[in-house]
C-alpha cells in the first residue's frame, strides 16, 4: 500500500536561519548595515507606491549597479554558504524523514519563502526540499536584470493549493484551478504542516489551519511574547522556540504528529476500503 504523503512546509528567513538571509553576506558586501539596507528598500516602496518584496529585489539590483557589479546567480548561490541555520535545523530533516518512515508516512519538505531561491539553492540544506517557492531573478547575459518570482505574504497561499494538488510547477495554473475531489488530491489539508515565525505567515497558518491541517509559530529565544498573538487569535496549534534539536519541545511534538497522522491515515484507508467492499 502507498505510504500516506506529510507535507511539512517552511519559511526560512527567522524560521530556519537566525535573521534575513540577506543580511549575512549580500548587505555587508554593498558596505550597508541591514538596518540602513531595510529602512531604504522601505523608503523606496512608500516613495513608489511598490510591492515591498519586489522593492527589495530592485535595490539589490540598484545597489550593485551603483559599486559597478553585476548581480549574477552564482553571486546569489555563494550566499547560501554563509546561512546560520537554529539549532538542530541541519540535523532535523533526515531525523523527521526516518521517524516517518518508521511511523508508516512519507514525509516532504517545502519551502515557501519570500526570500531568495539563490541564496537558499546554496544552502547545506536545500537537498532535502521536494520544492523551494522563493522569489528569485531573471537573468540575462549572466546579469539578474527582472524578478522571475516575487513571493508576497498573501500569494504564498497559492503553493499551499499547489501541494495540495499536486500542480507543483509554478507556470501550470490551468491544473492548479481545476476543481477535482478531495480523494483526488495528493496531499490532503489533513496532512499538512507549516511553520512560521511571525505575521507574514498568517495567511498561510490561517489556511492550513483552518483546512484541518496544523501550523506551528517559532521564536527566538527570549521572545515568545512575538509569537504569543498568534496562538491567542487560533491562527497556529502549538508555538516553540526556535530549537530544531533532537529532544527540544518542536522535536518531540512533530513526532507526535506525525505518529498520530499516521494512525488517522491508517484509520482512513480502512473506512475508505469498507466502502468498496459494501
Amino acid at each position: 500500500m502507498k505510504k500516506p504523503i506529510i507535507a511539512i512546509m517552511y519559511d526560512f528567513d527567522k524560521t530556519l536561519c537566525t535573521r534575513d538571509m540577506q543580511e549575512y553576506t549580500f548587505i555587508p558586501s554593498i558596505g550597508m548595515e541591514p538596518v540602513d539596507f531595510w529602512r531604504h528598500t522601505h523608503e523606496v516602496a512608500t516613495e513608489e507606491i511598490m510591492d515591498s518584496i519586489l522593492t527589495y529585489m530592485y535595490c539589490m539590483v540598484e545597489k550593485m549597479r551603483q559599486k559597478n557589479t553585476p548581480l549574477t546567480r552564482e553571486s546569489l548561490v555563494a550566499c547560501g554558504k554563509d546561512i546560520e541555520y537554529h539549532p538542530g535545523v541541519e540535523g532535523w530533516f533526515e531525523r523527521i524523514n526516518r521517524y516517518a518512515e518508521e511511523a508508516g508516512v512519507e514525509v516532504e519538505h517545502y519551502v515557501l519563502s519570500s526570500g531568495l531561491k539563490e541564496i537558499i539553492e546554496g544552502t547545506s540544506i536545500a537537498k532535502y526540499f521536494k520544492r523551494i517557492y522563493a522569489c528569485e531573478f531573471l537573468y540575462k547575459d549572466g546579469q539578474a536584470y527582472w524578478p522571475k518570482m516575487a513571493v508576497n505574504y498573501t500569494n504564498k497561499t497559492q503553493f499551499v493549493y499547489r501541494i495540495n494538488k499536486g500542480v507543483l510547477d509554478i507556470n501550470n495554473d490551468v491544473d492548479l484551478n481545476v476543481s477535482r475531489p478531495d480523494n483526488e488530491k495528493r496531499v490532503f489539508f489533513s496532512n499538512m504542516i507549516y511553520i512560521g515565525d511571525g505575521l507574514t505567515d498568517v495567511p498561510c497558518m490561517k489556511l492550513v489551519k483552518q483546512s484541518g491541517g496544523h501550523s506551528i509559530a517559532i521564536y527566538h529565544p527570549g521572545e515568545a511574547q512575538k509569537a504569543a498573538p498568534l496562538l491567542k487569535h487560533e491562527r497556529v496549534d502549538w508555538m516553540f522556540e526556535a530549537d530544531y534539536s533532537e529532544g527540544s519541545e518542536l522535536d518531540c511534538t512533530m513526532k507526535l504528529l506525525l505518529q498520530n497522522l499516521a494512525y488517522y491515515n491508517k484509520l482512513k484507508g480502512i473506512n475508505e476500503q469498507q466502502k468498496k467492499d459494501f
